[in-house]
């Protein structure tokens, strides 16, 4: 290599001097291709800072470590699979012909590289490339400039001529400078007033379109809004509050944004401004036009204007004349240019999916997630590289319980996540890790990343809630979705998460105001009708449980109120009647598309027939729902579980076994699944230590949030805990244990846990009588006598021959008689 940089100099010296003045063959001497590496690390320090890269953390990464290794003497050894350990954090099992994300990088690097030189770098003298079948970057020095040749004036001339040229371009550009100053000087004296501040907030009004094409209609009111909100200093006007405003001034959502009603929305929400946009023809040329209006005075507060040669260029001038507006309003030009990213890139280049997926938008606002999943999907045929799409699509499939699509999609929008904003990047780079690779860790980073740089911004408080809430931190949980309230208090997910932290956290009078104050404001969701269902539940209040679980009669959801109610009747042992609920249940979530629910609810089934002793219909139930749903995590987490129970060992290892090479990362797999189905194989080979210590890694995160099941948590590794604790002969742990599972009842709700939960008191008590002398004897045999009469109280009219009841009628009956 060097030897080939040598010969070329030689070659390029000897033709250079050939062919030029002794002035000029003096500078080509002393010119040197190959740069310092302090030049090389300025021209990279600052390719990285413009409009090319500065967007992009990934890409950024990808060059920087590229041109530093190669600049260390290491340029031969960048292969596919070291870029993809160093570079994108994969794991020592990252198999490039599966995963094409380096290649995928390089190619969007070269194309930005290649951009950058022409344009912002076409005069640079330092040139970086990573050429095609390789990634080691080279870097050349281009030649200055030669002096301008000599004039031929003559000698005398020269002077006065110079002189002459020199004196006129000092008045003109004296000129223009004066011109400049007077300009500027006006332009801030008229405009200081009109600036906003950081606590701000302006709306989005509607996008007139007089073109008569309908190709543009609701899209560049979509392109208009996601350019906006790349902003971390406008704080644009929620979609859901303005619903909630249009409901409030009494009228329906999707309402026509006329002047009169924008101007009276924008003054009753509390906007400083509202942002319009227009597009007209003119010939072939579109003109689009921007314009921020005082919403007091009518006034407006910043303009701008461009033209757009063509129809695939409209996208492109929207982003340009947005960002400039977003800097006449008051956003530091640094901020602007960092958080920038081109809108072709952001979206999509086509017009039509564009259109497509802002229709889906809209109807989820109005009807919801399974309402909007087609128009989603049809995007993505469209413009199969429609990263936003893509995760909205995940985002649907999410709501509706459909977890492993969820998981396909998510996973497809963050191979995409290059081509959207930094907000949307971290929407999706957070829903990845918490959904798909189950790093919880990292989906925490990720939303504070969110929260600090958009503070104003709701989503990433209510993402951070859940992912505090998955691993059992609920007070943080709880305090992180407050904040999302605090924003926006009529936004119906974050609400419905609030209460349902409440519930975790047994605040049942707060889950009760919280529900209370959103329906007097009109705001509703399913998550306050599982809260109500489970507060009944807790309560004793069959009416109020029936009351409920009718709500979901009739609804997309009808199959959640069947498994409510049929997990109802089995706490009780009622398991007949809880089978034709739970058959009713699956039915209906089969015929909604909702396999995976059906499969869960199987799964549950399985566990509790497990541990009222039913192996058979155990068994049936859990190779059902692994053979309806056989790639959903929280199928295979459970139907291991449930075979450990029933001493399948060999099942339950396999399906372990799979687990853990197919979720090497996942937080609650690793920390909570697999360790108690270790702990119960264990407990079936009688080795309670064994069983405790596998327990140990799951006590961090053993109250954390089950994703997939009805209520928040069963609790299963607590049970285990329990049951391991009891065969060590620890009563008082035991005991503990099982009190932890009574006082969670927030969590637990109607989980059959709950109910045997008593079981397990009693039997801890009569342990510890057995064990211990006189009154502590007497105490701990009154107490296990009256947990055993709780239990068999609750389970009075159960159905007849259920192992675990006959277990616990004969010893009671034996504790009775001694």
């Amino acid at each position: 290599m060097k030897r080939l940089q040598v010969l070329a100099r030689i070659s390029w010296e000897s033709v250079e001097m050939q062919t030029s003045s002794p002035q000029q063959a003096e500078s080509r001497l002393s010119f040197d291709p190959h740069p310092t590496l302090d030049e090389v690390q300025s021209e990279l320090h600052h390719i990285l800072s413009t409009q090319h890269f500065c967007n992009s953390a990934v890409l950024s990464r990808f060059l920087r470590y590229v041109v530093e290794q190669t600049l260390q003497g290491n340029g031969e050894r960048l292969k596919e699979y070291r870029l993809g350990i160093d570079v994108f954090a994969r794991t020592a099992s990252f198999d490039p012909r599966v995963e094409p994300v380096v290649r995928t990088a390089a190619r969007r690097v070269r194309a930005r590289l290649e951009a950058y030189y022409e344009s912002d770098g076409r005069h640079r003298a330092i040139r970086i490339e990573i050429p095609k079948g390789g990634y080691a970057a080279v870097i050349t020095n281009k030649a200055p400039a030669p002096p301008p040749e000599p004039s031929s004036v003559s000698s005398e001339q020269q002077p006065n001529a110079q002189s002459a040229i020199v004196r006129r371009t000092r008045l003109l550009w004296t000129a223009l400078l004066l011109a400049c100053v007077f300009a500027g000087a006006y332009y801030l004296l008229s405009r200081t007033d009109n600036r906003l501040n950081s606590q701000d907030t302006v709306l989005l009004a509607e996008f007139s379109n007089s073109t008569g094409d309908a190709i543009f209609d609701d899209a560049l009111q979509t392109a208009l809004r996601i350019s906006l909100q790349q902003s971390p200093f406008l704080n644009v006007l929620a979609e859901d509050k303005v619903a909630a405003t249009l409901q409030m001034m009494g009228r329906p959502a999707g309402t026509r944004m006329t002047a009169a009603v924008t101007r009276e929305l924008c003054q009753r929400a509390g906007t400083k401004a509202y942002i319009g946009g227009a597009i007209g023809s003119l010939g072939t040329d579109y003109i689009l036009r921007l314009r921020a209006i005082d919403c007091q005075t009518g006034n407006t507060l910043a303009e701008e204007q461009t033209a757009a040669p063509s129809k695939e260029e409209v996208l492109q001038a929207i982003g340009s004349i947005s960002a400039k507006l977003r800097n006449e309003l008051g956003e530091s030009l640094a901020t602007v240019q960092k958080y920038d990213v081109p809108l072709v890139t952001a979206t999509t280049s086509s017009l039509e999916a564009l259109k497509v997926f802002s229709i889906g938008q809209k109807v989820y606002r109005e009807r919801g997630p399974e309402a909007s999943l087609p128009f989603d999907l049809r995007a993505i045929a469209i413009d199969p590289e429609f990263a936003m799409a893509h995760f909205q699509a995940g985002s649907d499939y999410h709501s509706l319980y459909q977890v492993s699509r969820a998981r396909d999609s998510i996973s497809r929008a963050f191979e995409l996540r290059d081509r959207v904003s930094e907000r949307e990047r971290l929407a999706i780079e957070a829903f990845y890790y918490r959904n798909v690779t189950g790093e919880l860790g990292k989906a925490v980073q990720i939303d504070q990343e969110e929260t600090e740089t958009f503070p104003r911004e709701q989503y990433g408080y209510i993402r951070l809630g859940v992912d505090h809430a998955t691993l059992g931190q609920w007070d943080r949980a709880r305090d992180a979705t407050l904040q999302a309230t605090r924003l926006i208090a009529d936004h119906s997910v974050a609400v419905g998460n609030l209460a349902s932290m409440e519930l975790a956290l047994n605040n049942f009078s707060g889950v009760r105001q919280i529900i209370q104050r959103a329906t007097e404001r009109n705001v509703d969701n399913l998550q306050f009708h599982t809260a109500l269902y489970a507060m009944s539940f807790l309560g004793g209040d069959s009416a109020g449980m029936e009351q409920q679980r009718r709500w979901f009669d009739g609804t997309s959801d009808e199959a959640i109120g069947l498994a409510l109610a049929a997990d109802s009747e089995s706490y009780a042992g009622h398991l007949v009647k809880a089978g034709e609920l739970a058959t009713r249940a699956l039915n209906s979530a089969i015929r909604t598309d909702g396999k995976e629910n059906g499969a869960v609810w199987q799964e549950n089934n399985a566990l509790r027939d497990a541990a009222y002793g039913l192996a058979d219909k155990a068994r049936q139930e859990a190779e059902a729902g692994l053979k309806l749903a056989p790639d959903s995590v929280g199928v295979q987490v459970e139907a291991a579980l449930a075979f450990a129970m029933i001493r399948d060992r060999l099942r339950a290892e396999g399906i372990a076994r799979t687990l853990n090479q197919n979720f090497p990362a996942d937080t609650q797999v690793q920390s909570l699944w697999l360790p108690t189905i270790r702990a119960q194989i264990a407990l079936n080979q009688n080795d309670a230590a064994a069983a405790l210590e596998s327990l140990q890694a799951a006590s961090t995160i053993e109250l954390g949030l089950t994703p997939f099941v009805n209520n928040l948590s069963c609790l299963n590794s607590i049970y285990v805990q329990a049951q391991a604790d009891l065969q060590a002969g620890r009563a008082g742990a035991a005991a503990a244990a099982f009190q932890k599972i009574v006082d969670h009842s927030g969590l637990v709700w109607n989980c059959w846990t709950g109910a045997l939960a008593q079981l397990g008191l009693a039997r801890a008590n009569a342990l510890e009588a057995s064990n211990a002398r006189n009154d502590a004897a007497t105490a701990a045999r009154t107490r296990a006598l009256a947990a055993y009469r709780a239990f068999l109280t609750l389970w009075k009219d159960a159905d007849v021959d259920i192992p675990i009841l006959n277990a616990a009628r004969a010893e009671y009956a034996e504790l009775t008689s001694l």
